[in-house]
C-alpha cells in the first residue's frame, strides 16, 4: 500500500525548518493518559480533528508516537483496511471515502488511511476535506521528520511502521539507488540506507512494544 502514494506527496512542500527534538516515549505514554497533562490524548485529538493547524510540533509528535500506545489501531493487515486498499486499487474513490471515514474515526492518526482519503477527496475535487486532512498529514509527518537527523543510530529518524518509513524516505527523496541494511535493537529495528558512502539511519518501532 505504501508505494501507491508517492506521486501524491511530490506535489506538496510538507516541511519547513524546525528544531529537532528527542523523543521520550515513556513520557509520551504517561502524558497522553494523564487527564491533567496538556498533552492528554483527548485534548490533543480534539485540536487535531478540529483545527490541525493549531497543533505545535511537540503536540504533533505526542499524537504521532502516542499511536504506539493505543489499543484501537488499524493495521494494514486488517480486513477492513484490505477492503479500503482494494477500493483504492479499483479507483473506486466513493467507496474509499466511505470505508476510509470509518477507519479514520477509529484511528485518526493513521498515515496510510489519511493518504487514501487525500487521494479520494482529490479525485472528487473536495477541496475542503482534502485540505483538512492534508494539514493533519503535514503535522504528523513533520513531527516524524523532526525526531532526528538520520546521521547515526543515536540521532536516527524514528517511525512507527515500515509504511511510515517509506513515506519518510519519499519525503527525503531517498530513492531505489540506496541499499538497505538492517540491525535489530531492543525496542525496534534500525534500517540503514546507504549510497556512495552516505548512510541514513531510521529506527522502526515495534507497534506493540512497551517500555519497562
Amino acid at each position: 500500500m505504501k508505494h501507491y502514494f508517492f506521486l501524491l506527496l511530490v506535489f506538496f512542500s510538507v516541511f519547513g525548518f524546525s528544531q529537532k527534538s528527542k523523543i521520550d516515549l515513556k513520557n509520551i505514554e504517561k502524558s497522553l493518559k494523564n487527564s491533567d497533562s496538556p498533552y492528554n490524548y483527548e485534548k490533543l485529538i480534539f485540536k487535531y480533528k478540529g483545527y490541525p493547524k493549531s497543533l505545535d510540533s511537540i503536540e504533533a509528535q505526542y499524537l504521532y508516537y502516542g499511536r504506539n500506545f493505543r489499543d484501537d489501531k488499524v493495521s494494514t493487515t486488517d480486513d477492513a483496511f484490505k477492503s479500503l486498499a482494494d477500493a483504492f486499487k479499483e479507483n473506486n474513490f466513493e467507496e474509499c471515502i466511505k470505508l476510509g471515514k470509518v477507519l479514520y474515526d477509529k484511528d485518526p492518526t493513521n498515515l496510510d488511511v489519511l493518504l487514501v482519503l487525500l487521494r479520494a477527496y482529490d479525485s472528487q475535487k473536495d477541496g475542503s476535506h482534502f485540505m483538512h486532512h492534508l494539514s493533519q498529514f503535514r503535522s504528523l509527518t513533520e513531527g516524524m521528520k523532526n525526531s532526528g537527523d538520520g546521521t547515526s543510530e543515536k540521532t536516527a529518524y524514528l517511525v512507527n511502521s515500515v509504511g511510515d518509513e517509506y513515506i519518510l524516505l519519499n519525503i527525503l527523496n531517498i530513492g531505489k539507488d540506496y541499499v538497505r541494511g538492517s540491525k535489530p535493537t531492543k525496542d525496534g529495528m534500525f534500517d540503514i540506507w546507504e549510497k556512495d558512502g552516505r548512510k541514513l539511519y531510521i529506527k522502526i518501532l515495534y507497534l506493540d512494544f512497551k517500555i519497562n
